[in-house]
């Protein structure tokens, strides 16, 4: 471990707990979430990574393996996107791992202080998912629109509509999770109530 870590790590635990004796919830809150996003986001590398991109290659993959709209180079995290006019070639790089997202949404949710441990971990463990299958939607979405409308409509494809499409998800996600489950009964309810009539 890198020793700015090491160092970040234990001033940051130390900050929380003059927080908490405090009683200062509300910056016990924002100094929980943003501490835990970079220790989160400084750890990533190089292993989670590689560990969200890989993941996101073979989700991209199933779609190019039912469409052969694209093919996968997984060794070089490359998507060669097909067409009509000029192939596209896109890379699946530390931006598209989605891994910025998820460390940001863990770190709220861990601190969040309306939950309780168990529905800390359900909700974390539910966004992880959640961002990685909208991640994957984000991409099949880019090259259906390459395949159809050329290598001249990447920028628009990646760059608005991608993104624009992963950013709504994600801020439903967000309200689902910190406002939305405040005022309802929220995911976490149901699906103990659901896991309940199972049994």
């Amino acid at each position: 471990m890198d020793v700015n870590i090491l160092v970040g790590t234990v001033v940051w635990l130390y900050a929380l707990s003059v927080l908490r004796r405090a009683r200062l919830s509300a910056y016990f809150f924002i100094v929980g979430s943003a501490g835990l996003f970079f220790i989160l986001t400084s750890l990533s590398h190089p292993y989670w990574i590689w560990f969200f991109t890989h993941a996101v290659i073979h989700g991209v993959a199933l779609f190019s393996d039912i469409t052969h709209w694209s093919k996968i180079m997984y060794h070089t995290g490359m998507v060669y996107i097909t067409n009509g006019t000029n192939p596209v070639i896109m890379s699946i790089d530390y931006e598209c791992s989605g891994i910025i997202e998820t460390c940001a949404f863990v770190g709220l949710v861990v601190f969040f202080p309306t939950y309780h441990r168990k529905e800390k971990v359900f909700y974390a463990l539910f966004g992880l998912f959640y961002i990685y299958a909208i991640n994957v939607l984000r991409l099949c979405i880019v090259i259906v629109i390459v395949h159809f409308g050329g290598g001249q409509s990447f920028f628009l494809a990646h760059s608005v509509i991608g993104r624009l499409v992963f950013y709504v998800l994600v801020i439903a996600l967000y309200y689902n999770v910190f406002t939305y489950s405040q005022l309802a009964r929220g995911i976490y309810r149901e699906f103990i109530d659901w896991r309940q009539d199972k049994l």
